[in-house]
């Protein structure tokens, strides 16, 4: 987490092989899924609770080098 001029900004990084572009596309899709037994609502639901929030979820990702979610909550200062 860290302060920002939009609120507080929350982000979450890995070091994977990041998203292919055909599922970045779809990533936030209900019911949209790469594993076998997934359900796909996983990320639908996250980006209904941050949007009940009043900020947006976003991802960015390179390929080799792992994917980032954010999100910026506003502040009471903001």
């Amino acid at each position: 987490t860290e302060p920002s001029p939009e609120g507080v900004v929350v982000s979450v990084e890995d070091s994977g092989p990041g998203i292919p572009p055909e599922v970045h596309a779809r990533l936030f899709e209900p019911f949209f899924t790469t594993k076998p037994d997934g359900l796909g609502i996983g990320l639908s639901i996250c980006r209904s609770i941050v949007e009940a929030h009043g900020a947006r979820l976003s991802v960015s990702s390179t390929d080799g080098a792992g994917a980032r979610f954010r999100f910026a909550l506003p502040s009471p200062a903001h």
